[in-house]
């Protein structure tokens, strides 16, 4: 019989060449799946438990000097560029993000694109998180545009910072050559890209900081066609001019290169156009700040410090846009809010001092009801009254609309109404738009004085009826009280007789 021996591989076989311990060596694929997800488990548990133990700041600090231990043995230097210097701006990251923009290209992995309706060309701009390098006078550099979240009270807030690197050895020309040349580069950028902005408040506060938002100022208002006096408007250019060569003079007095002017007058009488015109005369930035918005004193500062220099202030309807507690008073029974102390040290105290060129400008219906205060020489330096549209004032409205250069035959029928009646540019421009033939819009217009002059003459009868109804109510009320003073002496010395 044949011997029945079991089916071994034969010495040749290729598993053979393998130990027998080889399972021992390569667990199974469960095995190794296993102890992975216990390996990663531990990790996030070690990583919960360091950032819930570990608060931020410190988390911050350790993994800085890990990251400057590598960086001393590597050789490498880092220079980090904060969004903000404490409260204030960091003038260094704006050009930083200004110049980088020009240096971005299509081979980065992402990108940040963008178009106003006007813009000629995209503007591109550094993602979060991405890289770019750059090189100068053939050192090479390396820029990361970094951005976190940081939590505050509840609110999250967005911290930014571009982090440079290069070598050692190359310090003392990043520091004194680059870094000089990115914000020289940037400061031409800008002059070339330069746009005229209006700048409002956003709805989102960024770590307890409101943020300015902005959008290009298009306004065509321009001290040519603005219907002013003429010799107002001489005054208004001649006064801004002399501020803005005065520089070393308000430096040698000691005052701050600022200037206020409050414009007031009835609605519609040009006030939001002077700014305008005021601003496309200056090239200067105009800032659009409603007191709503702001809740307290401190908030008040921190939007000055977040203004740009040769930029407009303007706070319009100053008289109705938010009451005020007077100075020591207090709102509610809150400590933090605005108060009318907050604004005058806003507009004339050592806060206003943080900046240069810089023109303040409140607008209002009502001079009467704003404190005296608020307008006295220092902070609002000129006065102009915007009243009535006169003759003069309706001649440039004519060329401006009309084109008529020269007189017009229903001219001085219109002057003698213009000045009987109460008409505002805003009414003037008005009418004139309504037909575009010459003689009809006119013809029109003086319509509309007569119609204007008819019903404020019946407005004035009125008035004077009322006053006399009024007048003679009051001297019927007199007699009456003296006519009972008569009878009651009457009947008293009647009395005293029969006694």
């Amino acid at each position: 019989m044949l011997s029945c021996k079991p089916n071994n591989h034969s010495s040749s076989s290729p598993f053979n060449k393998f130990p027998k311990s080889f399972s021992t060596i390569f667990p199974s694929a469960t095995s190794a799946f296993t102890t992975y997800a216990s390996i990663s488990a531990s990790l996030m548990l070690s990583r919960s438990i360091f950032n819930d133990l570990i608060p931020y700041p410190l988390r911050k600090h350790i993994f800085s000097a890990i990251s400057s231990l590598f960086c001393f043995f590597s050789g490498k230097q880092t220079i980090i560029i904060d969004q903000f210097d404490g409260i204030e701006p960091n003038h260094v990251f704006n050009a930083t993000e200004l110049y980088l923009s020009t240096k971005v290209n299509p081979n980065s992995k992402r990108l940040k694109v963008s178009k106003r309706i006007k813009d000629k060309g995209l503007s591109f701009k550094l993602d979060k998180g991405q890289r770019i390098t750059d090189s100068f006078n053939g050192v090479e550099l390396k820029w990361r545009h970094v951005c976190y979240g940081v939590e505050i009270k509840g609110n999250v807030t967005e911290k930014r910072y571009f982090m440079l690197r290069f070598k050692k050895n190359n310090g003392d020309l990043v520091m004194n050559s680059y870094l000089p040349f990115v914000l020289k580069s940037a400061e031409m950028i800008e002059n070339e890209m330069r746009v005229l902005k209006i700048h409002t408040l956003g709805n989102v506060r960024y770590g307890f900081k409101f943020k300015w938002e902005s959008i290009k100022l298009e306004h065509p208002s321009t001290f040519e066609t603005l219907a002013l006096d003429p010799e107002l408007k001489t005054m208004t250019i001649d006064d801004i001019n002399r501020f803005i060569r005065r520089k070393e003079f308000y430096k040698k007095v000691g005052r701050s290169w600022k200037r206020g002017y409050l414009l007031y007058g009835p609605p519609g009488t040009g006030k939001s156009s002077l700014v305008a015109a005021m601003a496309n005369y200056l090239k200067f930035d105009i800032y659009d700040l409603q007191l709503e918005n702001i809740k307290s004193d401190s908030d008040l500062r921190r939007l000055l410090l977040d203004i740009g220099n040769r930029s407009i202030l303007v706070i319009e309807d100053i008289d109705c846009t938010v009451n005020l507690p007077d100075r020591g008073h207090r709102r509610n029974g809150q400590d933090k809010q605005l108060t009318l102390s907050g604004l005058l040290n806003f507009v004339d105290g050592l806060w206003s001092s943080c900046g240069d060129e810089r023109i303040i400008v409140l607008t209002t219906n009502h001079k009467h009801r704003l404190d005296p205060a608020l307008l006295r020489p220092g902070r609002m330096d000129l006065h102009i009254h915007l009243s009535y549209c006169g003759m003069r004032a309706f001649t440039l409205l004519a060329a401006n609309y009309l084109g008529i250069k020269g007189e017009h035959r229903l001219f001085g029928e219109i002057e003698v109404l213009l000045e009987a009646t109460k008409v505002t540019p805003a009414q003037v421009a008005e009418e004139l738009m309504k037909d575009e033939d010459v003689d009809v819009a006119v013809e029109g217009f003086l319509s509309f004085l007569k119609q204007r002059k008819m019903e404020e003459d019946k407005l004035e009868k009125d008035e004077a009826l009322k006053k006399a109804e009024v007048k003679e109510s009051r001297e019927l009320k007199i007699e009456h009280k003296y006519l009972k003073k008569d009878e009651a002496s009457k009947k008293a010395e009647v009395k005293e007789s029969q006694e």
